[in-house]
């Protein structure tokens, strides 16, 4: 079975342009490193839910947009081998990615899948 990293984060929507270039190059990044799949999708029907929600859970506001992703990866030790080489690229220490989006509030963390279909 694969393992995944998954993420929920708010990108204020006057930076979001600035996001897609950031993710399209962390993606490309983590594919040359052998991740199987990089996903990022942009909140379409989130609605902000009285207990519970997407956008509850990253604290967005009305001006950021809900982004959910995740990578999925061969195993876990494979997922261990390739972030630590991606948080080694100096590719990924880039000033301008800097004050993108809140990363304390983002959401993530891995996960071992049970079900495959």
């Amino acid at each position: 079975m694969t393992y995944a990293d998954g993420f929920i984060l708010a990108v204020p929507k006057a930076k979001l342009d600035a996001y897609k270039a950031m993710a399209r190059t962390a993606g490309a990044l983590w594919k040359e490193y052998g991740a199987i799949d990089y996903v990022e999708c942009i909140g379409d029907d989130v609605r902000y839910g009285e207990l519970t929600s997407f956008p509850r859970a990253v604290q967005a506001r009305e001006d950021e947009v809900v982004i959910f992703s995740w990578i999925t990866y061969e195993s876990r030790a494979k997922r261990d081998e390739i972030n630590a080489r991606i948080m080694a690229d100096p590719r990924m220490q880039g000033e301008e990615w800097k004050d993108i989006f809140d990363g304390k509030r983002m959401v993530w963390g891995g996960f071992e899948a049970f079900l495959e279909l």
